[in-house]
């Protein structure tokens, strides 16, 4: 895969599954640009060190104004995005009736909303450059669901709806539009999960155990390298007539 020339924006990139994506897009040459909180000057030396001198933008992607100039500072400085990888997200678990409203709106606001907002300022310059990927990371929870976890879920089901219907309007270009639907990875967000188990008196290797055990046939985790190699794969020549679709890597999640 030979990205050289390509101009690639992952939101959520400074740490997990973000920077997995982008360290790959990285040593196939693209230019990267980082966002997100965090180890920021860990995360963009270590993008440099595979390839070029990764951009950097500070964005709050619950801000539609933010947004806003995130997506102008991709524009001014690097002329458009030619791939964008739509990952930040945050999470939050309680059951329905003692959920909280501001946690509600924050996560719809990250987890779904970013999305649009993102991909509808990418299009346009997609269109003048008449080539463009647009990959959104989705979740198994995109595709079912879990319990105490309704606004994630919600969601990311409406990630995958809005990766369908963007793949559609793009269906005769050279843009394509997927989402890909990880199961469980070692995040700092599934790592909560797994210190709430060791808070309620579990072994650590337990709490991780038992965490897998429930939803992962595999009993091991996605990387993000793996997740990597699959957005390469989405972004090569082979998957132009990929579109609209909900990739699921889940070490059998869904197969149950």
């Amino acid at each position: 895969m030979n990205l050289t020339g390509k101009t690639a924006l992952v939101t959520g990139s400074t740490s997990g599954i973000g920077l997995g994506v982008a360290s790959s897009l990285a040593m196939a040459g693209a230019q990267v640009i980082l966002n997100g909180f965090g180890e920021v000057e860990q995360a963009k030396r270590h993008i440099a060190a595979l390839g070029l001198e990764p951009g950097y933008h500070p964005a709050d992607l619950g801000d539609p104004a933010q947004i806003d100039d995130l997506m102008r500072y991709v524009e001014q400085r690097y002329g458009g995005v030619d791939i964008l990888v739509n990952n930040a997200g945050i999470q939050h678990v309680a059951p329905v009736h003692a959920f909280p409203q501001e946690k509600w709106n924050a996560i719809v606001a990250i987890n779904l909303s970013s999305v649009f907002h993102t991909s509808r300022l990418a299009l346009p310059m997609m269109r003048r450059r008449n080539w463009g990927r647009i990959i959104n990371v989705a979740s198994v929870h995109g595709l079912v669901a879990s319990k105490d976890k309704a606004a994630y879920v919600a969601a990311k089901h409406g990630v995958v709806g809005l990766t369908k219907t963007v793949a559609l309007e793009t269906a005769r270009t050279p843009i394509t539009c997927n989402a890909i639907c990880p199961g469980w990875v070692l995040t700092p967000l599934v790592q909560q999960q797994i210190d709430q188990r060791i808070a309620a008196g579990v072994d650590a290797q337990q709490a991780r155990d038992d965490l897998l055990a429930e939803k992962q046939p595999s009993q091991e985790f996605v990387t993000p390298q793996q997740l990597g190699e699959l957005v390469l794969f989405l972004c090569g020549d082979a998957a132009v007539q990929v579109r609209g679709a909900a990739w699921n890597i889940d070490g059998g999640w869904l197969a149950q």
